[in-house]
């Protein structure tokens, strides 16, 4: 990543996700891969300075571990087994850039992006003079605003439309932190969703006394009832970010 310029308080954030991209207050349609002639009409909107990108969780895959007593020592030893660990569960077949997040309670967060992807959007950014300054999954980026102020165990849906009334897209739920992380690449109607991911999952977290009192919807502009309250989260996406 390139370095921000002294002074430079705030970011223009890049929205992308499979089906537009949403840069510099305009969205635009996607319908194919994200080409340099995509990222170039986006981001020359934008102000000269950095990005900080938000994209849909399917491209930057995120895995919740646990119990992880202890990691090998050495930034390149533990940045192996990150790497492994996030391989091994989730098989995909590119290489990734694999990030952690030590979330306490030896449990750690890590998200991947294919590697070629991840340089391609790096080197336009830097080359249009707009340097990417962070990299994050939607459901992250909403968590990060969510969570945080929450009292009580909450869940969170990040959905993205895949068809006529169906989405992909990550279930994740907190207690006093993170207790659940799911996702999901197939389509499923929002009656699919909550009768085979948002209720099993829920039922789950009430082993541990973190059932969830909120379900909160990004993505939909309906959503079907359910037997936990839920609110739809309106789709605000801001045009910068502080630092």
């Amino acid at each position: 990543m390139s370095a921000m310029a002294l002074g430079n308080k705030t970011a223009s954030v890049v929205w992308l996700e499979s089906h537009r991209i949403h840069a510099g207050g305009q969205s635009r349609s996607l319908s194919g891969p994200v080409t340099q002639d995509v990222l170039v009409m986006a981001l020359e909107g934008l102000p000269p300075g950095p990005t900080h990108w938000v994209v849909d969780d399917a491209w930057i895959p995120s895995l919740l571990i646990r119990d992880i007593v202890e990691i090998p020592a050495g930034s390149e030893a533990r940045e192996a087994f990150f790497k492994w660990r996030f391989n091994q569960s989730l098989a995909l077949e590119a290489p990734q850039s694999v990030q952690a997040l030590d979330l306490g309670e030896n449990a750690w967060l890590l998200a991947g992006i294919a590697e070629e992807t991840r340089e391609s959007w790096i080197q336009a950014c830097l080359t249009l003079g707009r340097p990417m300054r962070s990299l994050v999954p939607r459901w992250l980026w909403l968590y990060n605003r969510l969570a945080s102020s929450r009292e009580v165990p909450g869940m969170l849906l990040s959905l993205c439309p895949a068809g006529p009334g169906a989405y992909t897209g990550t279930l994740a739920s907190w207690g006093r932190n993170l207790a659940l992380l799911r996702q999901w690449t197939e389509p499923a109607t929002a009656e699919t969703w909550i009768q085979e991911r948002v209720l099993p999952s829920s039922a789950y977290l009430q082993r541990d006394s973190r059932s969830p009192q909120e379900v909160l919807v990004w993505g939909a502009s309906a959503w079907p009832d359910c037997a936990i309250p839920t609110r739809i989260l309106q789709p605000e996406i801001p045009a910068q970010e502080a630092l």
